[in-house]
């Protein structure tokens, strides 16, 4: 009888071992403190979180020649972005990113069910040349910074935690950032506020601002799949929609997005600054990504592509301008020519006229012979009278006059 308690007593103790192994690893699991690097880092996440090993992983690299163009993927619709009410929003730094909540009434459409917005947040590299700091990559090629708007799927699933496990639970926004020359007023709605929350586990709350402003202009074209979270536990639950168009910030944006947080808590001495929160892309695994739009009209051209169609057009249009100035001189010369032209003929129809109006020569005849030949001796014969006249006048004397 006590042989068979005993036994009884093993087996009940067999059976518990896989429930208390289990218990076990979930507790630390939820105790683990991962981390993009080193120990915990994400080379190591499977090993604490098995969905992070899972064949559906997010981020992944779009490359666009192997998108499927899907006709039936409608622009995405935001509900209440632009209607943040006047109760402020709650921000925090979890040691990870910068998490923004938004409010429930805020939402997502266009999508086969209605989702509700729960949290928007960041992630970002360290400001090292050619690093990057997206998650998503286009054709190999990363962003200085990515911002994903989180929600879960309201017409199924009671709150975010029943739905973030499930299939289709959660739908996330990936807007890639890129830095430029002008601010981005919509980012200045977050960034101004980071230094409230600059250790980790900090709390702030900052004034409520249009969430829509965070977004590209075009929400028709993008890319649609199926993945995960990018961080753990990395479960398998995200319908992802990432903006073919980037949003742009400043560099002084982006650097106090990369220098203001630290993942260190405020009482540890040695302080981490929150760089590099960026998962490496992860394998499709046979899995589609589908476009919004064809891939020609959307299509990344690589840096060869882009110079060479800089120097087409610098080249064509040297060629126009020196057909113009062909052109032109063209058209100069046929006009001076044809001025010449008339200039020339001006002047011969001129001395036609001149010569043809000269007197004609009149005929010589005998009367006219014997006239002129009158006119001859008369003028000798008055010649001789006057020399004669002279020279009489010298020889006769002077008159004397008196003493």
């Amino acid at each position: 009888m006590g042989r068979r308690v005993n036994m009884d007593s093993l087996g009940l103790f067999v059976l518990l071992i896989p429930t208390f192994s289990h218990w076990t690893a979930a507790s630390s699991a939820d105790e683990i403190s991962w981390s993009y690097s080193g120990i915990a880092g994400q080379s190591e996440w499977s090993e604490y979180f098995p969905d992070c090993g899972g064949s559906s992983q997010s981020p992944v690299d779009v490359i666009t020649t192997q998108t499927k163009y899907d006709t039936s993927l409608v622009p995405v619709t935001p509900l209440g972005y632009s209607q943040h009410g006047n109760q402020p929003f709650s921000m925090h730094n979890n040691g990870h990113t910068v998490i923004v909540e938004l409010p429930e009434w805020m939402g997502l459409g266009g999508l086969p069910w209605f989702f509700t917005a729960v949290q928007l947040h960041l992630h970002w590299g360290n400001g090292g040349p050619g690093r990057g700091g997206s998650e998503h990559t286009i054709n190999g090629r990363s962003s200085d910074a990515e911002l994903h708007v989180v929600h879960y799927n309201a017409e199924l699933y009671p709150n975010m935690s029943a739905a973030m496990t499930q299939r289709d639970g959660l739908a996330v926004l990936g807007i890639l950032i890129e830095t430029g020359e002008e601010t981005n007023p919509g980012f200045n709605n977050i960034l101004n506020y980071m230094s409230r929350i600059r250790h980790a586990d900090q709390r702030a709350f900052i004034p409520a601002f249009d969430v829509q402003s965070l977004l590209p202009q075009d929400l028709g074209r993008y890319y649609r799949y199926n993945g995960s979270l990018t961080t753990p536990p990395c479960y398998q639950s995200v319908i992802w929609t990432v903006f073919h168009e980037r949003v742009q910030i400043s560099k002084a944006q982006l650097l106090k997005m990369e220098m203001m947080l630290y993942s260190s808590k405020i009482q540890e001495v040695d302080r981490m600054l929150l760089q590099d929160n960026f998962r490496i892309t992860q394998p499709l695994n046979h899995r589609v990504i589908f476009a919004s739009f064809s891939a020609e009209s959307g299509r990344e051209l690589s840096s060869g592509e882009v110079t060479a169609i800089v120097i087409g057009v610098m080249c064509g249009c040297v060629g126009v301008a020196v057909i113009i100035r062909f052109i032109v001189k063209t058209i100069r010369f046929f006009k001076l020519l044809h001025l010449e032209t008339v200039v020339v003929n001006s002047s011969t129809s001129s001395w036609d006229v001149l010569h043809n109006n000269r007197p004609a020569p009149m005929p010589r005849t005998k009367e006219t012979e014997k006239s002129q030949e009158k006119n001859t001796d008369l003028v000798l014969t008055i010649t001789s009278k006057a020399e004669r006249n002279e020279r009489k006048e010298e020889l006769s004397p002077s008159p004397q006059t008196e003493p």
